[in-house]
């Protein structure tokens, strides 16, 4: 474990914390949202530190990036405990049942930060993606991993449900290279009673990160009567015209029931939402949009914004690129890649 970087002292023991926008007030002995965060005599610790859940090397199109480092590989790290609820959460046996079962703080290897560059530089890995639970909650352990990272070349990627504090994007931006941030909706009660938080930090962390220089793209799962409405769509992708500009990639996802936390009596989204939703976001300006988990096609190849030439063909993982140096090889049109 280790102390929190981001807290206040307070009377009687008490600490608030400051790493993510819930801004918890900690009562001694008690938890904070997150699950990993204890107050232990006036002190709040981050017992999740160093303790990596899940170590993996992935395609970076996984996270999912399109635009940053296409067809490279990223070594991805993972600590239990999340500051969210999702009831859509696919890794929740990761991110939310450490908040009932304490014991699970003890699971994982203990890797220090300098193994996990390391392992990074072993497994040729341009970069390194914190990742699977919200890197918010591992703070910490993430930050002394980047600051090594960024010594050695090794570029950070977070992917993220925004809900971050001001006081946490300012000691990470100097360290971060891209984040693949969820906006679930535009909606604020359906993060409130889905996820238990609020949309606005999260609008402002990413209008934040565009603006400090960060590689921002955008994901949103579209499930079946919930945050499948076109007007709410509309709303997003307008967000990301205006916000964060027209070459931000927008990554819509289809829903899956089966691998949700509590959602398993929904069914799955049909082809034609996100088939409806694409058209939503090409009709709002934005000139990159993927489907994900969806059957076949063409719904995750980059196209040319000027001359739609095939530019990247992309089949599950597989990637192959025609683009030359981050240009149309037809017309020569900027892609907005990061190379």
């Amino acid at each position: 474990m280790k102390e929190s970087y981001l807290y206040e002292k307070l009377e009687n023991k008490k600490v608030r914390c400051n790493t993510c926008a819930h801004r918890c007030l900690v009562m001694p002995a008690a938890f904070g949202i997150c699950g990993v965060r204890k107050n232990i005599e006036g002190v709040l610790f981050a017992l999740n530190y160093g303790k990596v859940i899940s170590l993996s090397v992935d395609p970076i199109e996984k996270k999912p990036y399109f635009h940053f480092l296409s067809g490279s590989h990223s070594l991805s790290v993972a600590t239990v405990g999340c500051n969210l609820r999702c009831d859509n959460c696919q890794n929740w046996q990761i991110s939310q049942l450490v908040k009932k079962d304490k014991s699970m703080l003890d699971v994982g290897q203990d890797i220090l930060p300098e193994e996990i560059v390391a392992e990074a530089i072993k497994s040729k890995c341009p970069s390194i993606s914190y990742t699977y639970t919200e890197p918010t909650i591992f703070l910490e352990y993430a930050l002394d991993t980047m600051k090594i990272a960024k010594k050695k070349g090794i570029k950070n990627t977070w992917v993220t449900n925004g809900y971050m504090s001001d006081e946490t994007l300012n000691l990470i931006v100097p360290f971060l290279d891209a984040a693949n941030v969820d906006i679930k909706s535009f909606d604020d009660e359906f993060y409130k009673k889905s996820c238990g938080a609020g949309v606005g930090p999260i609008l402002d962390n990413c209008r934040k990160m565009k603006k400090l220089g960060v590689w921002v793209e955008i994901t949103t799962l579209v499930i079946p009567t919930l945050s499948d409405d076109s007007a709410m769509l509309g709303n997003i992708a307008e967000f990301i015209f205006n916000e964060l500009g027209s070459d931000t990639p927008w990554h819509l996802s289809a829903f899956s029931g089966e691998i949700s936390w509590k959602l398993q009596n929904l069914p799955d989204t049909p082809l034609k939402t996100v088939q409806k939703a694409y058209k939503i976001g090409k009709d709002a300006g934005l000139k990159y949009v993927y489907l994900g988990n969806v059957p076949g096609g063409t719904t995750e190849n980059t196209y040319c914004p000027k001359c739609s030439e095939l530019c990247v063909k992309r089949v599950g993982y597989y990637i192959e690129r025609f683009d030359k140096d981050g240009k149309c090889p037809n017309c020569q049109e900027k892609l907005n890649f990061i190379l």
